[in-house]
């Protein structure tokens, strides 16, 4: 991981120059992949180019952007169930981060690490819980509605060129 630090980046403290290097090559290829533009050392310029997607939390704000652009209550419902799913939603993603953060600090030393840990446990057991309660509602109410939305009109899409005629069916002599 590398840290942000101001204007620039550097590697953990304690990694070898050679997996530092690498780090910092890798690093170039996928910024200057996503389009960024990048100021470095030229030992870490690199023809390689790193598959491009979007961050995790510009996937789940896209989110957002698809809501807005959603033309009935059946869309928007679709929209909420990426948030909603017990098995692979955002929020059952989240709560399990927060499951592994208090597993994280229940394990540190310091004395003041389990109480972090039941901090944490509560946001995931009380508070997010109320959340995923009341978006799996939202979501419910509008699967219910069936409704094209009154400020948005799905694109009319252009007709279908007519068919033409079909062939006369094959003749066996």
């Amino acid at each position: 991981m590398i840290r942000q630090l101001g204007n620039y980046h550097r590697p953990p403290a304690g990694l070898d120059p050679a997996a530092a290097d690498a780090l910092a090559t890798a690093a170039v290829s996928a910024l200057r992949s996503a389009g960024y533009w990048v100021a470095f050392d030229e030992s870490f310029d690199t023809d390689q180019h790193t598959a491009h997607r979007l961050p995790l939390g510009a996937q789940v704000a896209a989110l957002a952007d698809d809501l807005r652009e959603a033309t009935t209550t059946q869309d928007a419902a679709a929209i909420l169930t990426e948030l909603t799913a017990a098995h692979d939603g955002v929020l059952a993603a989240l709560a399990q981060v927060l499951d592994a953060t208090a597993e994280f600090f229940e394990t540190l030393d310091l004395h003041f690490d389990r109480h972090t840990a039941s901090v944490v446990r509560d946001l995931n057991g009380h508070h997010l819980a109320r959340v995923a309660t009341e978006v799996r509602q939202l979501r419910n109410e509008l699967t219910d509605r069936h409704e094209t939305h009154p400020a948005r009109r799905p694109c009319p899409t252009s007709p279908l060129p007519p068919r033409p005629p079909a062939p006369p069916p094959a003749r066996h002599l």
